[in-house]
């Protein structure tokens, strides 16, 4: 089987010198500098470095709107999404106004049931917002806020202000953009970064995030209106647990403004300052809030409150981070957590399922370790469209995703919804853009897709199920077209190796407290060793014990690969990231291996 090629980033020396000369930590001034950052000024985190509000086109006049509402006493409804990026959006808003002078039931929230509504602001859902608030008819003109969705729905927005309701569209998405020609819904209001004209540098701004601008924006218009001055105004960074949970879970690119924003609200959870549903998440999933990192994040909180919007109702998520009761959250989390034990179960099955289907292209491959390195397989499609009847449609995503890294190439895989359309979500590799090819399958076949949007790197549609041989082979054209052998050759990008004086638990707990993420990754490093042992583990892992070739002390150190069986020539280079194993109160460092290559 052939290795991964391993490309190392370019750490440039005058950058990595001038870190250096800042102060910043030797191995820390190399990984930087290799991700981009420029001088010492990007890493300061401080809250006072956070972009304006004032760059973000909209955020002023959604503050005149938002505070008229709250000085009217208007009822508001905020219309959440069923990820975890939605469901923070949703904690932060109801929170945030609370903060700002709501007053009790002035504001309630809706969120689609994703098989039953789908995505986004249909008119669907505009009716069940408009009645979901006590006391008041549901003609009674208000305000509709939309978080982490809304850019795309024309119908819905149109709908509500037909309705006599004002609009304010709170989103990150791109906008519909039919024909290449954008089209914008008919709110009052909209706040987005990747609106036309917006001058906000953060394009990676997640839905939670701009919902949080937005609360910035409606503190200095409140501010300006006489309702507190600055010293006795609301303390808004008491959601900064929200805003890194939902930013890390969504997946955006970390830029060194999301990275303020993350950093911000770890520094919270450290010190014991979050939200009693998030501790909760933390207790469920046996972490230690403590020591918080964007791991924690992204593969132990986000899952829990996104499998409630996968399998179940994501209004138990959005209860687990409004309540303020430590025991009905400790509750609620309890109950994510056999959510979440589910959608692994389920997940699984699909993804056996899968590749079960893809067997077929590339037997050899599929029994391979990593099929992703048979890429040149002329057999193989280069966009692989799965779908069988049995595969349930909240789990689509996290399916397509697992394919995708596993065999290196763009997936769709399709459920059938309840309304008998099928249901896609996709996951793209870099090089081949899933809403722009998804666009381009509108315009040569129209009649094919009754929906469709998303990102570079992750899409979704809707289709009838008549129409998915067309589907299937006007994405695999595509992919033919834009997609060389190159492009599908599954390339991992390293740091080099790491000195033998860095493998210290200090090092790894210093690596462990930075902000890494999307766009801003991990370390990896890549070092020649001697295997010394190795054995299977489980089912599918690979323990190793190793010496580092250039450790003149030849010190026995532990790495294991997981999902691996295949055993590892005596003389190697293994591509790793550190981790601490910790058993009966003693840290012992452990090499968490990704790969081997030249």
């Amino acid at each position: 089987m052939t290795s991964p090629h391993l490309v190392r980033r370019d750490a440039p020396p005058r950058t990595l010198w001038s870190l250096e000369q800042a102060g910043v930590h030797p191995l820390l001034a190399r990984l930087y500098a290799a991700r981009g950052v420029g001088n010492a000024a990007e890493l300061d985190d401080s809250l006072g470095q956070l972009l304006p509000p004032t760059q973000l086109l909209g955020a002023a006049a959604a503050a005149t709107l938002l505070a008229d509402a709250l000085q009217a006493g208007q009822r508001m409804v905020v219309v959440a999404d069923y990820d975890c990026d939605g469901a923070t959006a949703c904690a932060v808003a109801l929170r945030g106004l609370g903060l700002l002078g709501a007053r009790p039931g002035q504001v309630a929230y809706v969120v689609p049931d994703r098989t039953v509504h789908g995505y986004g602001l249909t008119p669907t859902i505009v009716d069940l917002a408009l009645g979901s608030t006590e006391g008041a008819s549901a003609d009674t003109p208000g305000l509709l806020i939309t978080v982490d969705n809304g850019i795309a729905s024309l119908e819905g927005v149109a709908h509500a202000r037909q309705r006599g309701w004002q609009v304010l569209v709170t989103d990150h998405h791109l906008p519909a953009a039919p024909g290449g020609v954008v089209q914008l819904p008919t709110a009052n209001v909209i706040v987005n970064p990747n609106q036309p004209d917006c001058p906000f540098a953060s394009k990676a701004l997640a839905g939670v995030g701009v919902m949080f601008y937005v609360l910035l924006a409606l503190r200095a218009e409140l501010r300006q209106r006489g309702a507190f001055d600055a010293r006795n105004q609301p303390r808004l960074d008491a959601l900064l647990d929200l805003v890194a949970l939902g930013t890390v879970a969504d997946v955006v690119a970390l830029d060194a403004n999301n990275r303020r924003l993350v950093a911000q609200g770890l520094k919270r959870m450290r010190a014991g300052h979050l939200q009693p549903g998030l501790a909760a998440l933390f207790a469920a999933a046996g972490r230690d809030p403590a020591r918080a990192s964007t791991q924690d994040l992204g593969f132990a909180l986000g899952p829990r409150l996104n499998a409630a919007g996968r399998l179940a109702d994501m209004r138990l998520g959005i209860e687990c981070l409004l309540t303020d009761d430590r025991a009905r959250a400790a509750e609620l989390a309890q109950a994510l957590d056999a959510i979440n034990r589910e959608r692994r179960h389920v997940e699984a099955g699909m993804r056996e399922q899968a590749d079960a289907m893809l067997a077929h292209l590339d037997p050899q491959a599929s029994a391979a370790s990593d099929p992703s390195t048979h890429a040149q397989d002329p057999n193989r499609p280069p966009v692989l469209v799965i779908f069988d009847p049995a595969f349930h449609e909240g789990v689509v995503g996290i399916v397509a995703g697992r394919l995708k890294d596993r065999w290196h190439r763009p997936v769709f895989v399709l459920a059938r919804g309840l309304d008998g359309h099928l249901k896609g979500s996709g996951r793209s590799i870099a090089g081949f853009h899933l809403r722009d090819a998804l666009d381009l399958v509108a315009k040569r076949h129209p009649e094919v897709l009754k929906r469709f949007g998303g990102h570079a790197m992750a899409a979704g549609c809707t289709l009838a199920e008549e129409h998915l041989g067309t589907f299937r082979e006007a994405l695999e054209r595509i992919g033919r077209e834009q997609l060389d052998a190159a492009t599908l050759q599954r390339k991992l990008l390293t740091d080099g190796p790491l000195a033998v004086e860095n493998f210290t638990t200090e090092t790894v707990q210093l690596l462990q407290s930075q902000v890494w993420g999307q766009a801003f990754e991990a370390p990896l490093f890549v070092n020649d060793v001697t295997v010394v042992s190795q054995r299977r583990v489980g089912e599918n892992h690979l323990k190793l014990q190793i010496r580092l070739d250039d450790d003149p002390q030849a010190t026995l150190r532990d790495a294991i690969w997981f999902q691996h069986t295949q055993p590892l020539p005596d003389h190697t280079r293994l591509a790793f990231r550190l981790s601490l194993d910790e058993f009966q109160g003693r840290q012992k460092i452990q090499l968490m291996v990704e790969a081997t290559g030249a």
